[in-house]
């Protein structure tokens, strides 16, 4: 496969050029100057990139592709294409199913079957078992047979000193822990800023920031969404903590007015915040607190969004096939972060965080070849996307469809995803 005309964003080497690529036995083959490369054999694809940016394949550290156990809301196939649709190459799945990931059994069919899917789909195991906090799974065993994290996202871990014995074990091991941060002895309801209130973040971040300092493990706090929050992770960076954190668009686009507009499509947890926090977060983003945007990909059904009552519905929005575009249109096109730093969100510092590597394997890269590079012989994961060209959100290849941003206009059209040098999306034949 030969893709002409293109400009090359390259986050990892932090490199911006016209040139064409040949892709061979999924690698990057050749980079050559635009127009220099003919196709050999006659009959190799030719894709156009005129006017459009080719970037490393985006990376998702926050999914829920509810396999196994709720499917009617997505599953590993659906999921799958909703991602690349997104312009993702790579996914780390949660481990909330039912049965949840905290055994070999449930790991290893998960494992066996995203074989079947065109892009790279890893899988995190809980931390304790049942994820109920109260026993620690077998993390050695799981992370040999391929677990790439460990998590009970959706449910925080109350007892800390079983959150310290979590993190000398996955320390042990090289992989990091990632947690969900609302303590519910605040929380008279989830969904909303006023009946969860982001001090129910701020104390178990406090906690978890300077557990990760003591202890050495490199942690990833999740969907950060208040002022403090952003605040506490600066200072543990600061004073050496190995602490990773993530911010969704939901919470860099929207504040707490959107409930009142778009009812249970705002619902999430931790809760859509004030214009305070959401600036906070974008501050974050700006200066490298927050080091990854991740969407948290939340599928419910219709009928489960569509509730009457507002706190009986189930929390979360889909969030694969508008990312890009949010990123795009509220923090790149308003100046608060270059095309460049947005990819750098979305490709290397996930990478960094999974020690993902430049062939795109799980936990196994070094500093030397982490993934975001566009270099001969590295993986053919890549996006090819016009950052100009608008889109209206919706028609989505998830099964679900409860996201806010549906009919919205935003930039940034995905017209390919190819991932180990095939495509996986196409937006122009389609």
């Amino acid at each position: 496969m030969i893709i002409k005309n293109g400009t090359i964003l390259s986050p990892g080497t932090q490199e911006e050029y016209s040139a064409d690529l040949r892709i061979a036995d999924g690698l990057i083959a050749e980079i050559a100057s635009p127009g220099s490369l003919s196709p050999h054999p006659a009959d190799e694809e030719v894709l156009d990139a005129s006017s459009c940016v080719i970037a490393p394949g985006l990376i998702d550290v926050h999914v829920h592709f509810r396999d196994p156990g709720f499917t009617w809301k997505e599953d590993l196939h659906t999921g799958a294409l909703a991602a690349a649709a997104g312009g993702f190459t790579t996914v780390i799945c949660m481990a909330n199913t039912k049965p949840p990931v905290d055994n070999p059994d449930t790991l290893s069919d998960l494992l066996s079957r995203a074989q079947n899917e065109a892009i790279r789909i890893h899988f995190t195991a809980a931390v304790t078992t049942g994820l109920s906090g109260k026993d620690l799974t077998d993390f050695e065993t799981l992370a040999t047979l391929g677990a790439c994290g460990f998590t009970d996202d959706g449910v925080p871990l109350k007892d800390e000193k079983l959150t310290e014995q979590a993190m000398r074990r996955a320390k042990a091991l090289g992989l990091p822990l990632s947690f969900h941060e609302e303590d519910p002895a605040f929380i008279k309801k989830s969904g909303t800023n006023r009946t969860a209130p982001a001090v129910a973040e701020d104390v178990l971040v406090a906690r978890d920031c300077m557990l990760s300092r003591y202890t050495g493990a490199v942690i990833n706090i999740q969907h950060i969404s208040s002022e403090a929050s952003v605040a506490l992770v600066r200072t543990a960076k600061a004073l050496g903590a190995p602490v990773f954190a993530e911010a969704t668009p939901h919470h860099f686009s929207l504040t707490e007015e959107a409930v009142e507009k778009y009812g249970t499509c705002a619902k999430m947890n931790p809760p859509l915040r004030t214009e305070t926090d959401r600036q906070a977060i974008i501050k974050g983003l700006k200066d490298g607190t927050i080091d990854i945007i991740a969407t948290d990909h939340a599928p419910h059904s219709t009928a489960e969004k569509q509730q009457e009552d507002f706190f009986a519905a189930p929390s979360g929005i889909i969030g694969l096939e508008t990312s890009l575009g949010l990123g795009i249109t509220n923090l790149v096109r308003p100046g608060y972060l270059t095309l460049m730093q947005l990819l750098e969100k979305m490709t290397v510092n996930p990478a960094r965080l999974y020690r993902i590597s430049a062939q795109a394997k799980p936990c196994v890269g070094s500093e030397t070849s982490l993934y975001g590079s566009i270099l001969p012989g590295s993986a053919a994961d890549l996006v090819i996307f016009n950052p100009e060209e608008a889109f209206i959100a919706g028609n989505y290849q998830s099964k679900s469809e409860n996201s806010p941003f549906t009919g919205m206009e935003l930039l940034g059209k995905i017209h390919y995803t190819i991932c180990g040098g095939k495509i996986a999306w196409d937006s122009i034949s389609d």
